[in-house]
């Protein structure tokens, strides 16, 4: 069973989408990550934080913690103009942001747990812009199929077909509702992968599990 980030493209931070600004796997400035099983970027917190300007952004609305919960982040993000002429990010895509990476189950984000958002973000950006020709902000459920196929995904008929419909408006999808759909399907996908021992895309869950691991994003 070949996950995204076990060799496959765009879903696993290694390929590079036409027009992008910021080549997939490679690291932030000022910045140097680690890999994760997958190919995900994991930054560490001993980097220096001086001169980077998404450290301002950040700070500006942490907690004494130095952690954001999701109405701060829904801020950062919008304070960082991430979204450019899109829509700001709604409070519910943000939770599941935050959801995606939170692998301490804090229900916050540290500024290296940011970081490596911001580099999903901007990739995720240039490929909804590569996909929306006609800069409508939309774009249609075949293309959103074409994304998640880019991205390493292979999904049945039947599981594309229901992504679409949860996550389009009168048959469009606009750039959150596509940022939602990302996250989702990688943090589950993290979910069932880290399950699935033998890499044959089959796991046997207990109940609370599935739940705790699915009601979380």
């Amino acid at each position: 069973m070949a996950y995204p980030g076990y060799g496959g493209g765009f879903g696993d931070f290694s390929g590079q989408m036409p027009g992008m600004q910021l080549q997939i796997g490679q690291p932030m400035p000022g910045t140097g990550p680690n890999l994760l099983p997958g190919g995900y970027p994991a930054y560490s917190d001993s980097y220096s934080s001086a001169g980077d300007p998404m450290w301002t952004y950040f700070t500006a609305v942490a907690g004494q913690d130095g952690e954001v919960d999701a109405e701060e982040l829904q801020k950062c993000l919008t304070q960082s103009g991430i979204s450019g002429t899109y829509s700001p990010f709604s409070l519910e895509t943000c939770r599941i942001m935050i959801a995606m990476l939170d692998r301490d189950y804090t229900g916050k984000m540290r500024f290296s747990e940011f970081k490596e958002l911001w580099a999903a973000l901007n990739a995720w950006k240039q490929n909804f812009m590569t996909i929306d020709q006609d800069q409508s902000g939309t774009v249609e459920h075949h293309e959103l199929n074409q994304a998640i196929a880019a991205m390493g995904y292979r999904l049945s008929p039947q599981t594309l077909t229901a992504i679409v419909k949860r996550y389009s408006k009168n048959g469009r999808i606009f750039f959150d509702d596509y940022v939602a759909c990302c996250v989702k399907l990688r943090a589950l996908t993290d979910f069932f992968r880290r399950r699935d021992h033998l890499q044959q895309g089959v796991v046997h869950f207990v109940y609370d599990d599935f739940l705790q691991g699915t009601m979380a994003i």
